[in-house]
Order: structure tokens, then sequence, then C-alpha cells
């Protein structure tokens, strides 16, 4: 019993030796912890941690070596019984890298308004239009109300003027839907039908208004006349294009059979275009109680043609962000979500585009009309390539194919215009989208539109009230023009989206080798194209 004692000392002893080395581990371990940057670099002596070189500091350090291995060098560890540890190895400089400037992301959910100016402007006309046009159906109703001469002119204007104009608007909105319709199931065969109908149709409808024998239907039919044969014309000049623009409407308006509620922005643009367009037509009734009429519906005029072609780039930009992140992303988005994206957030860019692309169109017809007669007189000569110069410096800040990336990842419309231009350099594009006749598809839909309004409407007024003729033929012309633009707002989206997303990623898997082919075609001369007429080398500095 007596021989136990020494023992139970002894383990007590080596309980207290246990409980005095998990201390002394354990203040090491927060001192190294502090330490254990200057350790890294080599700034501590190994002497100073081993504290004065003791059997118990240097068991203590061999352990913590153990249990801490240097991060920079895992295989230096201290080897039990040595008396000495190894030197570190002295301090290296630590290589500091500069950071690389990163690029900018580009987000498909951009929360900046765009073009805010425009949309200012915009904004402000839409209050004062509507003002203008309340003012207007009120001297309307108060030339109805006062009785005398101004209420049996207005009384013959409602009874004579307002059926034909509002038959005229129905008739226009009920062709707009089919004119989407048939392009959308039948691409191939309507490319052809609409440029021979609409010659047809002008044509008819300029023949039509000579046939009344009087001074103002003669001038406005003479107007359909030559539309007739430059539109004759330029069929002619087209057919060789016809077969690819046939195959890139087939192409591109594949995906809308994936997204069923796509036509709906385009069916609201419509009624509010046929609403606004009924009171516009009031507004014009009350213009003629009002002083300077002319010049007052020249003011409501060119009022309706902007806020139209904004509906029409609305509906334009829906369907291109909804297509585009299909092409880009491969994502099937919210088309109701796009359509309240573009009546916010984008709306600055549709009317500043809207003021800007039709300028633009139109001055490439003036160039191209200019080009064929260069060489024949020389002012022509002159002004073919001022008008050449003039082009080539505007069409790459302002371009209807911008509505894709405008839509797709919010920018403005000069940069946007610029990207997609650089864009089709990138991929030598430029004689291609050059070439496309979609854009005149969709104009010269507008004019078959408007003829076959004119048509139907000029029979009626003058044989119940002649006078009325001339100006009632242009009024419907012009309304059954912009509902059809805005019904074809779809299939030209759908066609600026497939040329844009191809020359962002080629080597998308839901493009096939259309435009590849063409290009082939083209760079080996097997393949006639007329771009759209550039200033010669020779006058370029």
């Amino acid at each position: 019993m007596g021989a136990s004692e020494p023992v139970e000392e002894r383990e007590n002893d080596g309980e207290e030796r246990v409980e005095e080395e998990e201390g002394k581990e354990k203040r090491e371990g927060e001192e190294e912890h502090k330490k254990d940057k200057d350790l890294e670099k080599g700034e501590v002596g190994v002497e100073e941690r081993v504290g004065k070189g003791s059997p118990e500091g240097q068991r203590d350090f061999h352990v913590s070596m153990l249990q801490r291995l240097n991060p920079s060098n895992p295989l230096r560890v201290a080897i039990p019984g040595m008396n000495r540890a190894s030197t570190p190895s002295p301090a290296q400089p630590r290589s500091i890298s500069t950071p690389t400037p990163q690029q900018a992301v580009v987000t498909l959910n951009s929360t900046a308004y765009t073009n805010r100016i425009s949309l200012f402007l915009f904004l402000l006309h839409a209050v004062l239009a509507v003002g203008l046009v309340c003012f207007l159906i009120f001297k309307g109703i108060q030339g109805l109300l006062e009785g005398g001469s101004a209420e049996r002119k207005e009384m013959k204007v409602l009874k004579y003027f307002l059926p034909q104009v509002e038959v005229a608007s129905l008739l226009s909105i009920t062709l707009a839907f089919s004119w989407q319709k048939a392009v959308r199931t039948w691409p191939q065969f309507m490319v052809y039908f609409i440029l021979w109908c609409t010659f047809l149709m002008s044509l008819s409808a300029g023949i039509l208004l000579i046939c009344f024998q009087m001074p103002a239907t003669d001038g406005v039919g003479v107007c359909f006349i030559a539309f007739s044969i430059g539109n004759g014309l330029y069929a002619c000049w087209v057919t060789q294009r016809t077969n690819f623009c046939s195959k890139i409407f087939i192409k591109s308006l594949d995906p809308v059979s994936k997204f069923p509620d796509l036509n709906h922005p385009t069916y609201w643009m419509l009624g509010v275009g046929f609403l606004w367009m009924s009171l516009w037509v009031l507004a014009v009734i009350g213009a003629l109680n009002f002083y300077f009429p002319p010049l007052i519906i020249i003011v409501l005029g060119l009022s309706l043609a902007w806020t139209a072609e904004v509906m029409r780039n609305v509906a334009n930009l829906t369907v291109s962000r909804v297509i585009a992140l299909y092409y880009l992303r491969g994502m099937q988005c919210s088309t109701k979500f796009c359509f309240q994206r573009a009546l916010s957030r984008n709306l600055g860019s549709a009317c500043l585009g809207s003021l800007f692309v039709p300028s633009i169109e139109t001055m490439r017809i003036v160039a191209r009309g200019l080009n064929l007669l260069e060489g024949e007189d020389e002012f022509m000569f002159s002004c073919a390539h001022c008008c050449l110069h003039v082009m080539e410096s505007i069409f790459e800040y302002g371009n209807g194919w911008a509505y894709v990336l405008i839509a797709a990842y919010g920018k403005g419309f000069v940069q946007a215009s610029q990207d997609t231009w650089e864009l089709f350099k990138k991929r030598k594009m430029q004689a291609i989208v050059d070439s496309d006749i979609t854009s005149a598809i969709c104009f010269l839909t507008g004019v078959c539109s408007g003829s076959i309004c004119v048509i139907v409407v000029a029979a009626w007024t003058f044989t119940v009230h002649p006078g009325f003729t001339a100006t009632i033929s242009l009024l419907v012309f012009f309304i059954g023009y912009l509902m059809a633009r805005i019904a074809m707002a779809l299939p030209h989206a759908c066609v600026s989206c497939y040329y844009v997303c191809y020359a962002e990623n080629p080597n998308n898997r839901l493009f096939d080798k259309t435009i590849p082919d063409r290009l082939h075609l083209i760079e080996t001369g097997r393949d006639v194209v007329v771009p759209t007429p550039r200033v010669p080398r020779r006058f370029t500095p």
C-alpha cells in the first residue's frame, strides 16, 4: 500500500505537467498566431521562439511546428532530438500584382432610361397634342351649337366627311391585321405579292382620281401614277434580291411560334392608334372652325405621324427584345415585361429613332435615285455625290438596325447605331444589309393599304360630295399607311434581329448557312447586289 503512494504522486505530477504543457502550448499558440505573418517573412529568429534553448522550449517548439506547418513550405518539419533548428530562409520580397482593369460588363437588364431629352420632348409634345385636339373638338362642338353658317358648314362636314374617314380607319386596321397574318403565313409569296400589288393599287388609285376630272383630284392622281411607275421600276430592279429576302423572312419568323403572345403589343398599339386617329379626325373637323385651318391641319398631321411612328417602334422594341434574347441567350422571356420596358426605359430611343430613321430612309431613296442619274448632268452629278457624302456620315449614327441593341442591352440610339454598324463591318456584312429590301417591303405594304383605302373612299365620296374627294383621299391614304406600318413592326423586327444577332454571334446553332452562303456568293462574284450608293474613293479625303 505504501508503495502505491509514490505512483499516485508521479501520476499527479504527470497530470500537472501535462496541464502546464497544455497551458504553455496555448500561450505559445496565441503568440505564434500574432507572429505568424513575420515568421513567413523570416523576420523572427528561431531562438526567439525556442526560449533560451531550454529542452522544454525546444519540445514545445517542435510540437507547435508539427501542429502548425509553414504554409509557404509544408515539408519543413523539425526533427525530434535535434538541439538546433534549421535557420529559416531569408525573407523574400512578396510580388505585388497590379490589378488589370476589368472591361465593362454588358448587362441585359439595364435600368437606365435611354435618350432622356428625346423622351422629355415627346412627352411634352404629347401633352400639347392632347390639349390641342381637345380644344379643337370643343371648337367643333361650339360651332354646331352656335348656329348660322358655321353650323351649316360643320353639319355638311359631319355628314359627308366623317363617315368616310371612320370607315377608312376600320378598313385600314382590318388590312393591317391581314397583312401581318399573311406575311407570317406565306412569307415567300407575300414578298412578290406586295411588290406588284402596290404597283397595281397605286396605279388604279391614280387613274380613278384622274377620271373624276377635277383639278384637285387630277393633281393627286398624277402623284399616285408617278409613284406607281417608280414602284414598278423598283420591283424590276430588285428581282434578283427577292429570293434571298424570302429566305430571310422564313428563317427570321421561325421563333415567333414559340411566343404565342408576341402579337399582343402590336394589337395594343393598333387599338390605341385607331382611337387616337378617330379623335384626330374630329380635331381636323374642329380646325375648320378656327384660325388658319391649313396650318393647324399640317401641325396635326406631323404630330400624328410622329406618334404613330413611336407606336410602331414600341412594338418593334418589344419584339426585338424577345427575339434577341432568344438568339443571344436562349431565353424565352416574358412579352409583357418586354412591352413594359419598351414603354418606359427605352421609350426615349423610340422617340429619337422615330425622327431619325424615316429621314434617313428617305435620303437612301433619294441617294439611289440620284446615283442612277450620275454622269448625265453636271448639276445632278454634284448633287448625287453631296447626298452620298451626307449618307455616309449619317448612316453610322442613325439606322433602323439599332433597335435590336437598344432592346437587348439598353443602349442609346446613337451608340446602338454605331455598335451595330461596327458589327456589320466586322463580319463584312455591309453589302448584305445595304441590299436588304425588308424595310422597302414594309413601306410598300403601307402604300398598298393606303391606296386600297383611297380607291374605296374616293369612289364613295365622289358620289355624295365631289368637293371633298381630294381632301379625303389624302387623309385616308395617310391613315391606311400608318396603320399598316404599325402592323408590319413584328416581321420587320424579326428580320433585324436575325441580321444583328448573327453579326454578334455567327457560331450560334440557331443560325444556318443562309447568310454565310450569301456572303460567299458575293465575295466570289457569283451574286449581284445593288448596295446603298457610297461616296467613291476618289471623292473621299
